[in-house]
């Protein structure tokens, strides 16, 4: 007596809509990626806290940078300390809408962050409206 076996049927894996899975999965991915712009800005190493409150970004602000050794930039033009009330005067003319945000490098001394402040006093900047920018502890 002979038993007959069901043969095995080879199992495939269909490639070809596998392959449109992979192509639109790569289109969702290179149009839905958010690249970061470059900064043209100082060296700096930014004081860090661990908590702080944080909220999107609403609006993209000019920076006013100054590193550890005192040398100031505003957004990559690099300004000396005599010339930053002149050249913000100059800046605001050129963009009236535009806000600043200060980045100062951790090592800066208060004298050069009050001198800074008296710049955009002089201007008609209020501080409170310039945040500064911190690093966020992990």
């Amino acid at each position: 007596m002979e038993i007959q076996r069901p043969r095995h049927k080879k199992l495939d894996i269909p490639i070809i809509p596998l392959i449109d899975i992979l192509a639109i999965l790569l289109i969702f991915f290179i149009v839905s990626t958010q690249f970061k712009k470059p900064r043209p800005i100082l060296e700096i190493n930014l004081p860090t806290v661990k908590q702080v409150p944080s909220s999107e970004i609403k609006d993209s602000r000019s920076t006013l940078a100054i590193s550890d050794t005192g040398v100031m930039s505003v957004d990559g033009v690099r300004v000396t300390e005599g010339e930053l009330e002149s050249y913000l005067k100059a800046f605001l003319n050129v963009n009236p809408g535009r806000k600043l945000e200060l980045e100062a490098d951790k090592a800066v001394s208060l004298e050069k962050l009050f001198g800074i402040w008296d710049a955009l006093t002089a201007v008609g900047i209020e501080i409170k409206d310039v945040p500064a920018r911190i690093a966020i502890a992990p």
